[in-house]
């Protein structure tokens, strides 16, 4: 090992800058991000599940107000965060009072992130079979109750996916937040890696990115498999034949009776 990977290495753990202030980044971007989701989870939620039904698949097809509502999610959505930022200033700056911190920046971030989500949840929705549906309508519930009872749970493991999606793609906003003043790994990551030169901190900001998004990936995962009864209802039928049997002999030809 070189003096100068020494120097590195001396560096990396005496770093004043990642003994005190990489923590409070750690925490702000994971407070920008779970305010974030939840507000994205209020309103996108619910903004998908209105484009689904005011579809043609839905069970209330309203073809002009689907159209209107879905341009608008499109153009939101097809904005790239950056400029989105730029564009709500104005309106940041009513709501949060500045634009600069990690509070100022949620509002962009959950503004970003509902047109995302609501057109996530949509595509959940249209992946339930239409005859579950069907059969909660001849069973005599009404449309609402068909929606809250039988829709939301069948997809539920597919929208638990768009949340995990969802909450990666907000990691990513945050960092991106943190280059205008918003706080977190990215400004960090900016402010010291990039502008100061200082590589170590540079490749902590980075690394403690990816590991949050390993870490909500992970959950993510896990709790949607968890809510899938298709995969406990196969290895279910897969271990039945098996208990089903398991009384018999399969008696020998060779033996006489």
């Amino acid at each position: 090992m070189t003096a100068k990977d020494d120097d590195f290495w001396n560096d990396l753990v005496t770093n004043p800058v990642i003994a005190h202030a990489v923590p409070q980044a750690t925490g702000e971007t994971l407070y920008m991000v779970l305010v974030a989701l939840v507000i994205a989870i209020v309103f996108g939620v619910p903004l998908g599940v209105y484009l689904w039904n005011s579809s043609a698949v839905g069970l209330d097809p309203n073809r002009g107000p689907n159209r209107i509502v879905g341009a608008i999610v499109n153009v939101v959505r097809s904005l790239p965060f950056v400029i989105l930022m730029v564009l709500l200033l104005p309106f940041t700056r009513l709501v949060a009072g500045t634009t600069l911190g990690p509070t100022a920046s949620i509002v962009p971030l959950a503004i970003g992130a509902i047109p995302f989500l609501a057109r996530l949840v949509e595509a959940s929705l249209r992946e339930v079979p239409a005859g579950k549906l069907e059969a909660s309508i001849v069973c005599g519930a009404g449309k609402r109750r068909t929606i809250v009872k039988a829709l939301l749970p069948e997809a539920l493991p597919s929208i638990v996916s768009a949340f995990t999606t969802t909450a990666i793609t907000l990691v990513a906003y945050s960092a991106m937040a943190g280059l205008v003043g918003g706080g977190g790994l990215g400004y960090l990551a900016d402010a010291y890696g990039y502008k100061r030169f200082d590589l170590p901190v540079l490749i902590v900001a980075t690394i403690l990115l990816i590991v949050i998004v390993q870490l909500i990936q992970t959950i993510g995962d896990r709790v949607s498999r968890s809510l899938d009864h298709r995969s406990t209802a196969s290895g279910s039928a897969s271990r039945r034949p098996a208990r089903l049997f398991a009384g018999f002999r399969i008696p020998n030809p060779a033996q006489p009776k």
